[in-house]
């Protein structure tokens, strides 16, 4: 992931921002807006953003005014204000790169991005993450203060989180008289709404209410035990994993297209085609479906396994398959087998039954892991089998590969 720091005009002044890039060329960009008082560095945001870029989709994450390094006095802002940064963050967006199709927005930044939505009309795809239904909610950490911030002509310290924010008459006004409902009415784009049913800070019923007021397509994502910030790395990376996974049904660029090739043969011929990002590779392997790629450190988009991965692999199977046929065969009580492998090279002289003795030779480690009531002379048997299935045999034997350009 390459990340690039950047800031944009808001509606008071500059406003910081990180725009996550994927290796490649992006499949589509997303809007990322974070809780509130939180600002675009929180680990949930850095976390789904870097997750989504692994999806090959580029995220946009900023401060909103007043927060974090961007300009302005968080005591200025309110509600609207926030969905005016978001609005200028996708103006940036479409001048810049490309107009964002995906919006997702955590907790009050949830809020923000069904708002805004309705704003943008490139948005295909809204994924709102324990957002209040109503923003009023977000008065609800200083409750005990309302009485004293109305009546005050100036703004008032209150303690949100931990950390102290002024808080002026008009922030309550803006959150008291938005008409969410009516938005919501009006979106008009896919929607997911994920929401944990323990949030202790934004409960369920938000999530509920939500889904009632909008309009289909819309559907909800339980993030089980996970708390309101998604401090779990586990939940944000789920989080970000399901969004990118659903938002590919209403994306068009998302969508993995059938990849074509003047290359012909029969049904059950393996075809390798490039993917046109990176190093990624679509495979049709008898008519079944795989991905290749090399890890972010080869310069891939780490979407699916190296060639060395995939060789492994057939090993693997191949090993496992033939263990239990042969088991089947004998009716002996084998009830379960792993097969662990790992690839290196070595120095052909650290090799004492190798004929090379010179330069570096390929070394696959296998360890097999037999489960069940077998005696030492069924299990000494059974190791002598793996050596027999037919890919460890096409390894060891002389291979001629046919290579012609088409």
């Amino acid at each position: 992931m390459q990340t690039e720091e950047i800031t944009f005009e808001g509606t008071d002044g500059r406003l910081a921002a990180r725009l996550d890039l994927p290796v490649g060329k992006p499949l589509t960009y997303a809007l990322f807006a974070h809780c509130f008082t939180c600002t675009k560095d929180i680990f949930a945001a850095s976390r789904i953003s870097e997750t989504l870029t692994g999806l090959g989709i580029a995220t946009l994450r900023f401060d909103f005014t007043g927060l974090g390094e961007s300009d302005g006095d968080f005591a200025n802002t309110n509600f609207t204000s926030n969905i005016q940064d978001l609005l200028k963050a996708a103006e940036f967006l479409a001048e810049n790169y490309q107009a964002p199709s995906l919006l997702v927005g955590h907790s009050l930044g949830g809020a923000a991005v069904l708002a805004a939505a309705v704003e943008l009309p490139d948005v295909k795809a809204v994924a709102t993450i324990g957002a209040p239904f109503d923003p009023a909610h977000a008065g609800q950490h200083f409750l005990d203060q309302h009485a004293e911030i109305r009546a005050s002509d100036t703004a008032v310290e209150v303690n949100i989180g931990g950390r102290p924010f002024r808080v002026k008459r008009q922030f309550l006004d803006d959150i008291d008289n938005f008409a969410q409902t009516d938005r919501l009415k009006k979106l008009k784009k896919a929607l997911l709404i994920l929401h944990a049913p323990l949030d202790q800070i934004v409960g369920i019923n938000n999530a509920t209410n939500i889904f009632v007021a909008a309009r289909h397509p819309k559907s909800f994502l339980s993030l089980d035990r996970a708390d309101h910030l998604l401090r779990r790395s586990a939940d944000a990376a789920y989080a970000a994993e399901m969004i990118g996974s659903w938002a590919r049904r209403y994306i068009p660029t998302l969508m993995e297209t059938e990849p074509k090739t003047g290359l012909t043969g029969e049904a059950t011929d393996t075809f390798v085609i490039e993917a046109g990002d990176g190093f990624r590779q679509h495979i049709s392997a008898a008519g079944h479906r795989l991905t290749a790629d090399e890890p972010f450190a080869m310069g891939g988009t780490n979407r699916g396994p190296n060639p060395y991965d995939l060789l492994l692999s057939g090993l693997g199977a191949c090993t496992s398959m033939t263990i239990r046929m042969y088991a089947n065969r004998k009716k002996w009580p084998l009830r379960h087998v792993s097969v662990r492998l790992s690839h290196a090279k070595i120095h052909a002289e650290d090799c004492a039954d190798c004929d090379t003795k010179e330069g570096k030779i390929d070394h696959i480690e296998r360890e097999i892991e037999l489960i069940g009531d077998l005696d030492d002379e069924m299990r000494a048997r059974l190791l002598e089998i793996a050596d027999r299935c037919p890919v460890h045999r096409t390894l060891h034997s002389e291979v001629k590969i046919s290579t012609r350009l088409t």
